[in-house]
Parts: C-alpha cells; sequence; structure tokens
C-alpha cells in the first residue's frame, strides 16, 4: 500500500503543547466501528463504555531522563540520548564499562573514545559510532550513571513538543500505573496518561480486570515510515512481558465473553505478539518487532484506546489496520473539525 494513503491535515495549532489541566480532563472520542458513528466526551466517562468483565490492559513502562546535556572539552553543546542499557558481558568480569546504546548530536563533529562533559568533570565516553547517528556510549559506574541522568538528565518530549521540557513533565510525561522498580522507556505509553488512580478505581468497582503488561517503549515509535510502500517498513525491536498471572487473567477474560481493551499501540503490539496454544494466550518475554498493518489478523485485541497519531507513521497504519484506513481518516477529519488535540499530550479515541 502507498504510505500517502496513510497522510492527512493537521493544523500546527492542534498539536498539544501541555498536557490537559487534569489527567482525565482531556476529551475521548467513541468510534463505534460497525456503525461508524463517533461522539465525544470526557475522558473520565471511559467507565460507561467498559463491560463488567472486560479486561483493559495497560503499559506498565517508566520513562526515564533519557536525554542528557553535556559539553565537549572546547564547551561545544552536545547531545546524549540514551536509548537502551546493553546487556552485561560475563567473558569480561566485573571490571567491564556500563555500555549503551544512544544518539549523540551533533554526530558528524564527534570522534570515537572522545569524552563528554557534564558540569566540571568528564562523565561519559564515546566508545564506538555506529550508522544512523547510533553510539555506544559508557560511564565509568553505575555511582556516575545514576547522578549524570539524576542531575543532568531531562525528560525525553517528542519532537513535535516545540519547547524545552519543565518540572512538570517529570510527572504528566509518566502514567500514574508506571512500575517502580525500572524505568527503561525513553517514550511514554501516552494513551496511559489520560488515568487517575481515582479513575483506575471506579473502573475496577465495575467489575472490569485492570491487567498490567510492558513493553519498553523505544525511540522508534517516533520514526515516520520513509518508504512509498508501506509493507517495506521495519519497527525496531522493543523489549516486552506478559507475565504468567496476566496471561491467566487475560484467558479467563476471553473464555467468559469480555473484551480485551489494549491501552495503547504498545499494549496492542505486546498482545498481539503474544504466542496462542491451545487457544490460551502464553506468557512473552521477548524482543517483538511486530508491525501491525492493514491484513492484520488480530488475535488478542478487541478494542483500543489510543491518542491520535502522526501521519505517516506505523502507529497512524496499526489503527487502520483495527478499524479501517477510511474510517480512520474520517474519524481524524472529524477530530480536526472538533478541535480536539492531537499526539502525546493530546486528546484520546476508543474504538468499539
Amino acid at each position: 500500500m502507498d504510505i500517502n494513503l496513510f497522510d492527512y491535515q493537521l493544523p500546527p495549532e492542534l498539536i498539544a503543547q501541555h498536557p490537559a489541566k487534569k489527567r482525565d480532563g482531556s476529551k475521548l472520542m467513541i468510534l463505534d466501528h460497525k456503525s461508524g458513528q463517533t461522539e465525544i466526551q470526557p475522558f473520565s466517562k471511559i467507565v460507561n463504555f467498559l463491560n463488567k468483565g472486560d479486561a483493559l490492559v495497560l503499559n506498565n513502562t517508566r520513562v526515564f531522563k533519557a536525554r542528557l546535556l553535556g559539553h565537549r572539552k572546547t564547551g561545544a553543546k552536545v547531545e546524549v540520548f540514551l536509548i537502551r542499557a546493553l546487556p552485561p558481558d560475563a567473558s569480561e568480569g566485573s571490571n567491564r564499562l556500563r555500555l549503551w546504546e544512544g544518539l549523540a548530536q551533533p554526530s558528524k563533529r564527534l570522534d570515537e573514545k572522545e569524552e563528554i562533559w557534564f558540569g566540571e568533570q568528564p562523565s561519559l565516553i564515546l566508545e564506538t559510532k555506529l550508522n544512523d547517528g547510533k553510539w555506544i556510549v559508557s560511564f565509568p559506574s553505575l555511582k556516575v550513571e545514576k547522578a549524570v541522568i539524576s542531575k543532568f538528565g531531562h525528560t525525553p518530549l517528542p519532537p513535535y513538543i516545540k519547547r524545552p521540557d519543565e518540572t512538570g513533565d517529570l510527572l504528566r510525561y509518566q502514567t500514574v500505573f508506571a512500575r517502580r522498580d525500572r524505568a527503561e522507556a525513553v517514550a511514554a505509553p501516552t494513551a496511559g496518561l489520560h488515568f487517575t488512580k481515582a479513575l483506575l478505581n471506579r473502573i475496577k468497582k465495575k467489575g472490569v480486570k485492570v491487567v498490567e503488561i510492558t513493553l519498553d517503549v523505544g525511540p522508534g515509535t517516533f520514526k515516520p515510515v520513509i518508504v512509498s510502500e508501506i509493507e517495506e517498513h521495519r519497527v525496531e525491536p522493543e523489549q516486552a512481558t506478559i507475565s504468567a498471572k496476566a496471561a491467566l487473567v487475560l484467558n479467563k477474560v476471553r473464555k467468559n465473553g469480555g473484551r480485551i481493551i489494549a491501552v495503547g499501540t504498545t499494549s496492542a503490539r505486546t498482545l498481539e505478539s503474544a504466542t496462542i496454544a491451545g487457544g490460551q494466550i502464553q506468557p512473552l518475554s521477548a524482543k517483538v518487532d511486530l508491525y501491525i498493518k492493514p491484513g492484520h489478523n488480530f488475535k488478542v485485541v478487541d478494542s483500543l484506546l489510543t491518542n491520535f497519531h502522526l501521519p505517516k507513521t506505523s502507529l497512524l497504519i496499526l489503527v487502520s489496520a483495527l478499524a479501517g484506513r477510511e474510517l480512520i481518516l474520517k474519524t481524524y477529519e472529524e477530530a480536526v473539525r472538533q478541535q480536539m488535540r492531537f499526539y502525546s499530550y493530546g486528546d484520546a479515541m476508543l474504538v468499539v
């Protein structure tokens, strides 16, 4: 399919630059897949569109301050964007440096083995230059790594948010259910940003099972599709987990006729990456690179809560695979007419 089939016009002023004043104070567009009809409600009313016995599936990954703003020894500014910590190589023993994969800018002017300074001392080494502006970088110790990220790290807001990150972003670009024990994502699962603890409690009291899974979102989530035919695009692998407990709950919901409602495209990709054996969803712990496009046979996800996505992206293609390209683009046109807010800090859509 031609990528231009997944394009649409969006007035720049509809790109949300800040979150709504209250998490659940954003708007929610309900799209009935069968009728094609839409209605707009406050997000807090989502509970009315969930049924007893359904499962609401959340991605509980935690965003960390992945953007590090430092400088060369000369004083020239350098940005290092940490993507993921590389697994340790046991053969190199305990003296091995802590290695990360990251992006460094301006990449062309930087040298291998160059030290990047944070404050008054060098705290990071550009070890090896890779392709596409990527580098293998190291910290001298876990203590230095933790200190640099804490003091010099910035919330990794998406590039379409045209402002520096603010103190409030540390809280609002993070879901209320993000795991406390680890922080591995460089982008938030933004459909989950609308939920408050109180709203989740109301949903649970209605008899909806709230299930947590994990997909550590990488920078590929913002990657545009630059090929002319969407089939040629590739999704970068990301670590995903569905625990045995989560799989058990989901299988019971399916057996009892409830719906599985994915909160966000990251949850949808994780669920659809699971193996189905004997009609049962199996636990998952693996890197996944599932690219969901029109023609995909959804085997787990029945419904999707999602924000509005950029044109010509794999995220828009995924939503189109679930609800149909023409219907989704028609719905996006209606969202523009209704002055809804788009992208990460914007409003949401529930496909039912």
